[in-house]
């Protein structure tokens, strides 16, 4: 009897990817990220303009931040825990849904003329307790939908749409502008609906979990899991470090104007340049995935991010400049995926919602402290000396990880831990 000759390496890459595309639900649901995802940048954008052009306040521009962030962060244990007792796809349905409701009033409001400043920020506050229930929703699905020996294709590919939606979601938002505002929000609201749409025709069966009450034990359960899991704590803390010490997305504006000298054409392509850079590596990772020595490669990959800020805030050329943020976003996504595959992959499906809601904790958090850390620092020592201080510190953290987290730099292949799980 003949025998089959073994499938070449490429051949089995190529079988796996295509695997992935025949999960429908999966499918399904990563279509829906691309549009909720692209039309929530868009609703950013659009709100932040509406704000600025009602009362031309920086301040105000600032509020609709802290609106959008602060229940986010005050709501995120109880919405893992709802998340974990309910319907994951139904919640996700939901937030989409009540995006979709607060674009359509803002495209009502503005059409009759009954926006006002208190209405903008009291969506944003609605907003921001949306996300923190759609964040650990859409991330708990994404293994419930895949074998675990696709995850990280998975999560790599789910990352490459979401980059391609935040780059694509502000670009189409400024077209639309041209036609007027409500051009956009009425484009907001027909994303939304067909995410939502796509969410509700998942067809995953929901397996109801046992009832748990709502108490301080259930709503730190995931800060519990966290803290005994070595390897996943030291991954979320390396990534809220390397966020908050490395970021510099604050100070782009001085970069550009006072020290690149490129104007806002030039703050734009610096904006964009990390995300151009994700999107290479998540095609790419979906291709062919890290397999093997995975925790040394999330360290490096820290590292590598540190050394590009550095590089980033000693640059006088456009051009490297430019470079150098891609790279780094190009590293920050194979931490990424590494991360949230490992944290997925060794969680139980009835803590994920929970794990999931403090890793967008650690998230949001990093990203909000980081700005402002950036600010603050560039205060005192200049953007500079901000920028460059907080690459070598980042450095310095991803170099620290190696001993205080042993477990997680001798990680070898991703999913070797869920055996303990």
């Amino acid at each position: 009897m003949n025998t089959p000759p073994p499938l070449k390496n490429a051949e089995v890459r190529e079988s796996a990817f295509a695997e992935l595309r025949r999960e429908r639900p999966f499918m399904r649901l990563w279509y829906a990220r691309l549009l909720g995802t692209a039309a929530a940048q868009m609703l950013m954008v659009a709100i932040g303009w509406h704000m600025y052009d009602l009362t031309g306040s920086a301040w105000d521009l600032g509020l609709v931040g802290l609106y959008q962030f602060a229940p986010a962060l005050l709501l995120a244990l109880v919405a893992g825990h709802v998340v974990d007792q309910h319907h994951r796809g139904f919640i996700l349905a939901i937030c989409l849904g009540m995006q979709g409701v607060v674009a359509l009033v803002l495209l009502a409001a503005h059409l009759a003329g009954h926006d006002s400043r208190g209405l903008l920020l009291g969506l944003s506050l609605l907003l921001g307790c949306v996300r923190a229930f759609q964040m650990p929703a859409q991330q708990a699905l994404i293994p419930f939908l895949v074998p675990p020996g696709l995850l990280s294709r998975a999560m790599a590919f789910s990352s490459s749409g979401m980059q391609a939606a935040v780059i694509g979601g502000p670009a189409l938002g400024g077209l639309l502008f041209v036609a007027g505002m409500p051009v956009v929000y009425g484009a907001c609201v027909f994303l939304f609906a067909g995410a939502c749409v796509l969410v509700s025709r998942m067809g995953y069966t929901h397996r109801p979990p046992a009832r748990e009450p709502v108490t301080v034990a259930t709503l730190l359960a995931g800060v519990r899991f966290i803290w005994d899991r070595k390897p996943v704590l030291g991954a979320v803390s390396l990534d809220l470090f390397a966020v908050l010490l490395g970021g510099a997305v604050a100070l782009l504006p001085i970069f550009a104007k006072d020290i690149l000298h490129v104007g806002p054409w030039g703050l734009g392509l610096l904006r964009g340049a990390p995300a151009v850079g994700a999107l290479v590596m998540s095609i790419w990772l979906t291709h062919r995935p890290i397999e093997r020595r995975v925790g040394r490669t999330l360290l490096v990959s820290v590292g590598a991010f540190g050394v590009c800020m550095v590089v980033f805030g000693l640059s006088e050329s456009f051009a490297l400049s430019l470079v150098a943020l891609a790279i780094s976003g190009a590293a920050d996504m194979v931490n990424v995926v590494i991360r949230q595959t490992l944290v997925q992959l060794e969680t139980p499906d009835a803590m994920r919602g929970r794990v999931s809601a403090v890793n967008s904790i650690f998230i949001g958090a990093s990203n909000q402290l980081g700005e402002f850390e950036s600010g603050a620092t560039a205060a005192l020592i200049g953007p500079v000396g901000s920028v460059v201080m907080g690459g070598v510190g980042t450095v310095l953290v991803a170099l620290a990880w190696v001993r205080v987290f042993p477990t997680l730099a001798g990680r070898d292949a991703i999913g070797e831990g869920r055996e303990r799980v």
